[in-house]
């Protein structure tokens, strides 16, 4: 390289000395020759430099000596050329898996995970004869579309926050941190309460397109509060301090306050896993009067029809408490869960209604429906699509109960008789199917003919995916 360089530098040198020794007088053309033999002799310090500063042979060229009548001529400066920067390098233990999203964790506590799940629906309820309501037939909704994330921080601190868009508008439902100490968990912002069994697990893992009727028809929502949980092998204890829900508490005059707990008792006997739970449940609205509206859909959540439901009651207080029982065994799973709720009134009458719901369910394929902490997990597929097997496949059937009839309260019963097909092809995506029959006494909306008993027919189907 230093070669050619040089080479060049001599090169146009002479280009441009030859033209002016043919124009110029002899004084001139000797001048002219000396200012080349200067240059000659700088290149040639120059070359010395660079071979004193590399090896012999660093870059693969025969090193070139300057001529001897030049060696001693000074070199001009070389500026040595910048380093280009180095690539930051990875801290040393980060790890990134995969659990339908990319985790990103490190050796000193941190952790990332984006998450999220996307639930389209469809369905079609039957109308009893004399009934006409456009909401009935055949609807569709998008249901469930959250993106969220969650994590982990040095010192046993953890955070989640996630959002749904499925109503076109963003509604906060996650929105906490945790501390865990050992075996207790401290939780402080918006989650569930531990209202039960069913309430608890998540939507992504449970049996059928809608929980049983009672979780919606007594208002188990999300609330803003501070709760501890205790896990000790197969006891749970769980208690917390709520307000309300984080879009109610926009109105600085919301002033509402109640209290969650629920015991667990959890053994494992050989092959098969129990639990035995139970929980109490006490919610004050302040200074604002709570309207209460105990109301239920048709199983499904597609449409906004509501065969039964109270009329509008002004509680000065609510009390709830529920039992809780389940057993999982190889392919096979029971689930039976009852709930009260008790509403103290200003109509001088004080209402307690009911709800409850009994589960059985079996894998057709070589899979079991996991058990985690007091509540139900995703199942893990054992032969999935993506390793060229069938996935795995579960059916369930349930009986679903709501009572709303109370002294003169009369809003109707409800009695579920239900089927459930489910096709896990991995583990993030879940087709379903459910199919109901659904007897109604007392029901708000009459026939024709004023009759206020009958039953309605409705299939539903569901695909998921989650991250």
């Amino acid at each position: 390289m230093r070669k050619f360089l040089g080479a060049g530098v001599v090169g146009f040198g002479l280009l441009m000395a030859v033209p002016a020794a043919a124009q110029t007088p002899q004084g001139e053309t000797e001048a002219l020759r000396a200012e080349v033999a200067e240059l000659k002799a700088r290149l040639a310090a120059l070359e010395a430099r660079l071979n004193a500063a590399e090896p012999d042979g660093a870059d693969g060229a025969v090193p070139v000596a300057a001529p001897p009548e030049t060696r001693a001529v000074a070199a001009a400066p070389v500026v040595a050329a910048a380093p280009s920067p180095a690539t930051p390098a990875v801290p040393a233990g980060t790890k990134i898996s995969w659990k339908g999203a990319p985790q990103i964790s490190g050796a000193d506590g941190w952790s990332f995970k984006p998450r999220g799940r996307i639930m389209y629906d469809a369905a079609y309820v039957g109308s009893p004869d004399g009934i006409s309501d456009p909401g009935l037939g055949f609807s569709n909704e998008l249901r469930r579309a959250r993106l969220g994330v969650e994590g982990t921080m040095p010192g046993g601190f953890g955070y989640k926050m996630e959002v749904d868009f499925a109503n076109g508008e963003i509604v906060v439902t996650d929105a906490f941190m945790e501390y865990e100490a050992g075996k207790a968990v401290f939780t402080v912002g918006q989650h569930n309460g531990f209202q039960g069994l069913e309430e608890l697990t998540s939507s992504n893992d449970t049996s059928f397109i809608e929980r049983a009727a009672f979780t919606d028809a007594f208002d188990f929502v999300r609330r803003v509060g501070a709760s501890v949980q205790y896990l000790d092998g197969p006891l749970i204890a769980q208690a917390g301090v709520f307000t309300a829900n984080v879009e109610d508490l926009f109105d600085d005059a919301n002033d509402a306050i109640g209290g969650d707990g629920r015991l667990v008792y959890a053994p494992k006997i050989g092959r098969t896993q129990l639990h035995f739970g139970g929980s109490l449940h006490y919610h004050d609205p302040g200074s604002l009067p709570q309207r209460v509206i105990y109301r239920q859909r048709p199983l499904v959540h597609t449409t906004d029809v509501r065969f039964i439901g109270t009329p509008l009651l002004l509680a000065d207080n609510t009390f709830g408490y529920g039992l809780e029982l389940a057993a999982v065994r190889g392919r096979f799973w029971a689930e039976a869960e009852g709930f009260w709720q008790h509403v103290n009134a200003d109509t001088g009458f004080d209402p307690t209604f009911f709800g409850s719901s009994v589960e059985l369910g079996m894998f057709l394929t070589n899979d079991t429906r996991p058990y985690k902490n007091g509540i139900f997990k995703g199942v893990k597929v054992s032969d999935p699509v993506s390793e060229g097997g069938i996935g795995a496949i579960q059916a369930a059937v349930r009986y679903d109960g709501l009572r709303l009839n109370d002294g003169p309260i009369l809003g109707g019963t409800q009695d579920g008789y239900e089927a459930s097909l489910i096709w896990t092809p991995i583990d993030y995506v879940r087709f379903m199917m459910t199919y109901g029959h659904l007897v109604y006494r007392d029901a708000i909306i009459p026939t024709a003919s004023g009759n206020r008993d009958y039953a309605v027919d409705e299939i539903g189907a569901r695909a998921q995916i989650v991250f």
